[in-house]
């Protein structure tokens, strides 16, 4: 662990208290639950049955250590049709043996649960829950749960990691998405272990942001595409929370951790539509390759004309994500290329 990491985190510990034995490490309360030192439990955000609270509520897992320490959260399915982010938070708790954790994992591993029910990205309301946070008490049902779950993350979390794929028929190469404003949370984007770590803030309203403009080290793992579980990134994703949570001294570390090379990009943009260019989107290139100026990518096919039109690199960089094929009209996200290497370093 670093100096600087761990210099941050005798603070945390100070704040909480001396270091206690088993027997004295007290039992968490969350959302009117008591989890005990040792103990593993799945419950739901309320505790009430009514018809309003079925479109508010959400699961929660959590592991209590049996001695002190970190606590770190894990959110997946704010998008109900991200379905990689989910199977990565329930396999990666359902590895965690509460007996040999010190610390406490907090999973909430289907945010958006009546979006992940119905197939469909947004809330029932039709927001984009990740444009929400904070959010309000007093405000609509997206707002309502963006409230719940930043003041819950805020209240008991030290780090989170935000589980999520591409949008819109995308597919994302793996990489974490992390502020360089936080050399926490670049340490821990390092030690994920995926190799491609983007430095931007993030959308407003989304959780990342607002959870690191709160002080709080945040990261997200972006990897494949919505609507199908995909068994490399979703192994891919379990192998890094778990990485995190040795970094963090919360897991028994067995083999020094090791940390590959990363291709860390300080700035990214996207290739889109050409005006009046809709029509058959095809790919021609490979998801992580290298890009050239002036280099193909793909094309479009008017069916109505048979016009193609070629979809040109005006910069290198890497693709780190692209659509699939499918129908597309001017302006559509098609690729997106991670252009500038950042002369960034942890610890």
């Amino acid at each position: 662990m670093s100096p600087i990491w761990l210099a941050w985190w005798t603070v945390l510990l100070a704040l909480a208290g001396p270091v206690a034995s088993a027997d004295e490490w007290p039992a968490l309360e969350i959302a009117g639950r008591q989890v005990a030192a040792g103990e593993k439990l799945k419950f739901a955000y309320l505790q009430t049955s009514s018809f309003e609270a079925a479109y508010l509520n959400a699961p929660i897992f959590v592991a209590r250590g049996k001695q002190r320490g970190y606590s770190l959260c894990i959110t997946a399915g704010i998008h109900g049709d991200e379905l990689n982010g989910m199977e990565i938070a329930r396999r990666a708790f359902a590895s965690v043996d509460p007996q040999a954790l010190t610390g406490t994992l907090i999973v909430f591993p289907s945010v958006n649960s009546t979006g992940a029910r119905n197939g469909i990205r947004d809330m029932i309301d039709g927001r984009d829950l990740n444009r929400a946070f904070p959010g309000s008490p007093a405000g609509s049902i997206t707002a309502i749960v963006a409230n719940t779950l930043f003041n819950l993350v805020m209240q008991h979390c030290h780090a989170l990691i935000d589980l999520h794929t591409g949008s819109n028929m995308r597919f994302n190469l793996p990489q974490i998405r992390t502020t360089a404003d936080d050399r926490r949370a670049f340490n821990i984007a390092r030690h994920f272990g995926v190799g491609i770590v983007v430095l931007a803030q993030g959308p407003a309203g989304s959780l990342r942001r607002e959870t690191s403009r709160a002080g709080l080290p945040s990261i997200i793992y972006e990897g494949g595409a919505s609507g199908v579980f995909q068994e490399v990134e979703i192994r891919q994703g379990v192998r890094g929370v778990l990485s995190i949570l040795r970094y963090l001294d919360m897991l028994p570390s067995g083999e020094a951790l090791e940390i590959p090379a990363n291709e860390i990009f300080a700035e990214t943009r996207w290739l889109r539509v050409p005006l009046g260019s809709g029509g058959y989107f095809f790919p021609t290139c490979s998801l992580g390759g290298p890009v050239e100026q002036g280099q193909v990518l793909g094309y479009i096919v008017d069916p109505l004309s048979d016009v193609r039109t070629d979809i040109e690199a005006p910069y290198g960089g890497q693709i780190i994500g692209f659509a699939t094929p499918q129908i597309v009209l001017s302006g559509f996200a098609l690729f997106h290329i991670g252009i500038t290497a950042a002369g960034f370093s942890g610890e």
